[in-house]
C-alpha cells in the first residue's frame, strides 16, 4: 500500500526543499521528490553558489594581480589553477547538498531520488531516473510544483557544453579560453564573463538589445556598462546572433544587427548562450492532470499558489514572477503556510535582485522608467562611493546609491545600487520599504562609520537635497 502524506514537493531546489523543510515544521507529513540525485536544484548544484565561488576565486587573483601593489603587497609568480579553483567549487557544493538532505533528516522530510509524475489528484508515481526498475506510487494531500527552470537555447546555436556552452558548462571549463563571447547581457551573462576575463580570457557580450541588463534601471545600466568596458569587457550591442559552427577548437559565431544591416562572423575559443531561462515542466503529468499553464510554459496559480486543480500548488520560477531562488524561497514558505491553514504572503514589489560582478548591482521596487511610465511623481537622491570614507580606504569607489521616494508622502519606491557589496548593502533598505519607509526615515537613522552603508543614508539625504559628505 503507498505511504500516505499530506504533502509532496516535486523538485528539491530552493523552493522545493524549503516548502518541504516549512511544511515539515507546521505539522505536516511531507515528502521531496527530486530527480537530480542531489538536493538544492539548479541554484545549488549549477547555478548561484558554484559561479558565487567562481567570482570570488577569480576577484582574489585580480586584486592581487592588478591591486596589490597599491596595498603593498607583491607578489611573484601569479598563477591560476583552474583545475584547483574547480575542485574548491565543487567541494563547496558538496557540503551544501549534504548539508541539505540532513536538514530533511532533522526536520523528518521524506527523500525520494527519482522523477516525480503527477498522476492525478492525490498521487505522485516516483519514477527511477535511469529509466529501470518500477514507479513507485506516493499517496498525498496536496502536491507542491517546485521544478525550477532550464536554460533557454537559441536557434542554431547548439549547446555541446564544450565550446558552445550553458551557463553549466561555463562552471566547468577545464581551462581559461583565450577568447569567449557571451550571447546575452543578463545576470549570468555578465558573471560568468566577469569569471573568465578575470582570469585571463578576452571576452566579447553580445546583445540583442540596446543596452545591458535589461529591466534595470538604466542609470545603473549605463554606468555598468561603463564600469565593465574599463575592466576590459566588449559589448555588442543591439546585435542578433543567427548561427554558430564549432570545428572543436574554436566557434564561429554569425551576426547581423537586429533592425536589418550587413552580417558578419565572429570567433571565439568558447562561446556562452545566457538569453534566459524557461519553465522546467516537462513529463510531469500537468496536461494529464488538467493543470493550466499559460503561453510561456508557466503554471497559472491564484493568490494562494494553487493551480485550477485543487490540492496542486506551484512555487517558483515555475510561475509567473522573479526566477530568483530568494523568491522561489519565500514562495515555498507562504505555500506551506496556507496549506497548513495559516496566511502566508510574498510581496513581489520588493524581492531584491542582485548581480554578483565586481562591482555588485542590486535592486529592489520601481526603476525611473517604470516610475515615469506610471505618471508618479518622485524625487531622486543620490550619493557616489567616491564620497563614502570606506569606498576611499578600499579602493572600491565605482558606483552610487540611488534613492527613488514618492514626492508627496516621501515612501521609498526604488533604490538601486551600483558599488562594493551592494547585495548585502541592499538589505537594509528591502527591511525599510516592506515596513513602508519614508527616505527621511532612512536619513534619521544612525549608520555605522566607516561603512559602505552609509551611502544609503547620504542617498537619503540627497532626496531632499541635504547631503553631508558632498
Amino acid at each position: 500500500m503507498a505511504e500516505q502524506f499530506d504533502v509532496v514537493v516535486i523538485g528539491g531546489g530552493p523552493g522545493g526543499y524549503v516548502a518541504a523543510i516549512r511544511a515539515a515544521q507546521l505539522g505536516l507529513k511531507t515528502a521531496c521528490v527530486e530527480k537530480r540525485g542531489a538536493l538544492g536544484g539548479t541554484c545549488l548544484n549549477v547555478g548561484c553558489i558554484p559561479s558565487k565561488a567562481l567570482l570570488h576565486s577569480s576577484e582574489i587573483y585580480e586584486e592581487v594581480k592588478e591591486h596589490g601593489k597599491a596595498h603593498g603587497i607583491t607578489a611573484t609568480g601569479l598563477k591560476v589553477d583552474v583545475k584547483t579553483m574547480l575542485s574548491h567549487k565543487n567541494d563547496v557544493v558538496k557540503n551544501l547538498t549534504q548539508g541539505i538532505e540532513g536538514l530533511f533528516k532533522k526536520n523528518k522530510v521524506t527523500y525520494y531520488k527519482g522523477h516525480g509524475i503527477i498522476l492525478g489528484k492525490g498521487e505522485v508515481a516516483v519514477k527511477p531516473v535511469d529509466g529501470k526498475g518500477t514507479p513507485e506510487s506516493i499517496k498525498t494531500k496536496n502536491v507542491i510544483i517546485a521544478t525550477g527552470s532550464d536554460v533557454v537555447h537559441l536557434p542554431n546555436v547548439p549547446i555541446d557544453e564544450k565550446r558552445i556552452v550553458s551557463s553549466t558548462g561555463a562552471l566547468d571549463l577545464p581551462e581559461v579560453p583565450k577568447s569567449m563571447i557571451v550571447i546575452g547581457a543578463g545576470v549570468i551573462g555578465l558573471e560568468m564573463g566577469s569569471v573568465w576575463r578575470r582570469l585571463g580570457a578576452e571576452v566579447t557580450v553580445v546583445e540583442f538589445m540596446d543596452h545591458i541588463t535589461p529591466g534595470q534601471d538604466m542609470e545603473v545600466s549605463r554606468q555598468f556598462q561603463k564600469i565593465l568596458e574599463k575592466q576590459g569587457m566588449k559589448f555588442k550591442l543591439a546585435t542578433k546572433v543567427t548561427g554558430a559552427k564549432s570545428d572543436g577548437k574554436s566557434v564561429t559565431l554569425t551576426a547581423e544587427p537586429k533592425d536589418g544591416g550587413k552580417a558578419e562572423t565572429l570567433k571565439a575559443d568558447v562561446v556562452l548562450v545566457a538569453i534566459g531561462r524557461k519553465p522546467y515542466t516537462d513529463n510531469l503529468g500537468l496536461k494529464e492532470a488538467g493543470v493550466a499553464v499559460d503561453e510561456r510554459g508557466r503554471i497559472q496559480v491564484d493568490a494562494h499558489f494553487e493551480t485550477n486543480v485543487k490540492g496542486i500548488y506551484a512555487i517558483g520560477d515555475v510561475i509567473p514572477g522573479p526566477m530568483l531562488a530568494h523568491k522561489a524561497e519565500e514562495d515555498g514558505v507562504a505555500c506551506a503556510e496556507i496549506i497548513a491553514g495559516q496566511k502566508g504572503h510574498v510581496n513581489y514589489n520588493l524581492v531584491p535582485g542582485v548581480i554578483y560582478t565586481n562591482p555588485e548591482v542590486a535592486a529592489i521596487g520601481k526603476t525611473e522608467e517604470a516610475l515615469k511610465k506610471e505618471g508618479r511623481a518622485y524625487n531622486v537622491g543620490k550619493f557616489p562611493f567616491l564620497a563614502n570614507s570606506r569606498a576611499r580606504a578600499t579602493g572600491k569607489t565605482d558606483g552610487f546609491v540611488k534613492i527613488l521616494a514618492d514626492q508627496k508622502t516621501d515612501e521609498v519606491l526604488g533604490v538601486h545600487i551600483i558599488g562594493a557589496q551592494a547585495g548585502t548593502i541592499i538589505a537594509e533598505v528591502a527591511v525599510a520599504m516592506e515596513f513602508k519607509a519614508s527616505a527621511e526615515d532612512i536619513a534619521r537613522t544612525c549608520h555605522s562609520h566607516p561603512d559602505l552603508n552609509e551611502a544609503v543614508k547620504e542617498a537619503a539625504l540627497a532626496v531632499a537635497k541635504r547631503p553631508i559628505h558632498i
